[in-house]
C-alpha cells in the first residue's frame, strides 16, 4: 500500500497538543515539587509560625515581662520609638559596618584559600581539615577564647605585637569602640572565612577541566585565566555564599555579645532588641524591633537576589 498525501506513513502531532502535553509536563513536575516540599514547609510552619505571629503581635501592644496577659494594642507606637531612638540607628549602623567590612574580608580569604586548596600539592587533605576547625568552634567559646587574647594585661594579641615592635605598648582592645569593633570583625573573619573557603571550593571543583586545558593551548596566562574564566564561572557560588554569610552577619548576636557586652559604640541591631526585651522587660517595643531586624533582612536578600539575576542569566 503506498502513502498518499490523504494517508501519511508518519502522522506529525500538531503543535497545539505537542504545547498541551508539555504543559501538563511541567505542571505534574511543579505540582509534585511542592508535594515533596509540603513536609518541610508544614514543619517550619508549625515550629517558627507561632512565634513569627506571636512577635509581630507584641509589636503592636504595650506588652512587658510583668504585665505579659494584659497586653493593649497600641497601634505603630512601638515602631515609633524604635525608629525615632537614636541607639536603634547606631546600632543599625554598627550592623552594617560589621556587615560589609567582615563578609567582603571573608570572601576575598575564602577565595585565595580555596584555590588554594583546589590545587594539587602533597598534604592537601590534611590542610582542607585543618582549614575548617575555626569554623568547627562554637561562636561563644571562640569569643570568650578572643577575648582573653585580647586582654590589655595578659592577652597573647598584646605580647605577640609587642615583641614584633608593632606596638610600644599593649592596647586594651576591648574598651574602645573602634578597636573593639576591628576585634569583633578579625574574629568574625577569623571564625567563617573557611565557611566561605567551603562554598567556593565546591564551586571551583565544578568548573570543567576542559577550559583550562583550552587556555593553555591559547597560552593564556594564570592571572588572565583565573579573570576570563574561573571568576565568570564560579560567580554564582560566590553569590550563594555571599548571601549566606550577609544574613548571618546582618543578625549577629552571640559574638558581640560576649565580647563587647551591651556597648552602644558596638551593640548591633540583635542586641538592641535583647536589651529592649529582657533588660528593659520592653516586650512591645523589643518586639518591634525584632520585626524591624526580620524586615531589613528579607529586602536585603529579594534586593541582592534581584541584583545578580542579570550576570545569572548571561552566565
Amino acid at each position: 500500500m503506498q502513502a498518499t498525501e490523504s494517508t501519511p506513513l508518519l502522522a506529525i502531532p500538531e503543535p497545539g497538543l505537542m504545547k498541551r502535553f508539555w504543559n501538563f509536563l511541567l505542571y505534574s513536575r511543579v505540582l509534585w515539587a511542592w508535594v515533596f516540599l509540603a513536609p518541610t514547609l508544614i514543619a517550619l510552619l508549625v515550629v517558627a509560625g507561632r512565634p513569627l505571629f506571636g512577635t509581630f503581635w507584641l509589636s503592636f501592644t504595650d506588652a512587658s515581662l510583668l504585665a505579659l496577659d494584659e497586653a493593649q494594642f497600641v497601634g505603630f507606637s512601638n515602631y515609633t520609638t524604635v525608629l525615632s531612638d537614636p541607639d536603634w540607628w547606631t546600632a543599625v549602623w554598627n550592623t552594617v559596618v560589621f556587615s560589609v567590612v567582615s563578609v567582603g574580608l571573608e570572601t576575598l580569604f575564602g577565595l585565595g584559600i580555596a584555590l588554594v586548596l583546589n590545587s594539587t600539592f602533597p598534604g592537601r587533605g590534611l590542610l582542607r581539615a585543618a582549614v575548617l576547625i575555626p569554623w568547627a568552634v562554637p561562636t561563644v567559646v571562640s569569643a570568650k577564647m578572643w577575648t582573653w587574647m585580647f586582654n590589655d594585661i595578659y592577652g597573647v594579641v598584646n605580647h605577640i605585637l609587642v615583641l614584633l615592635g608593632v606596638l610600644e605598648q599593649p592596647v586594651a582592645w576591648l574598651a574602645n569602640p573602634s578597636t573593639t569593633m576591628a576585634a569583633l570583625i578579625f574574629v568574625d573573619v577569623w571564625k567563617t572565612t573557611p565557611f566561605m573557603a567551603l562554598l567556593i571550593l565546591a564551586g571551583l571543583q565544578m568548573v570543567p577541566k576542559d577550559v583550562y586545558e583550552a587556555a593553555k593551548l591559547d597560552c593564556d596566562s594564570r592571572l588572565k585565566t583565573f579573570f576570563s574564566i574561573t571568576l565568570p564561572l564560579i560567580k554564582p557560588t560566590i553569590s550563594i555564599a555571599v548571601i549566606f554569610r550577609s544574613l548571618d552577619a546582618l543578625r549577629i548576636f552571640d559574638l558581640v555579645y560576649v565580647m563587647a557586652g551591651t556597648t552602644k559604640g558596638t551593640a548591633t541591631m540583635s542586641v538592641y532588641a535583647r536589651q529592649r526585651l529582657m533588660e528593659f522587660q520592653e516586650f512591645g517595643s523589643g518586639s518591634a524591633a525584632s520585626v524591624l531586624i526580620f524586615l531589613i533582612i528579607g529586602f536585603f536578600t529579594v534586593g541582592y537576589l534581584w541584583l545578580i539575576r542579570p550576570s545569572q542569566r548571561e552566565s
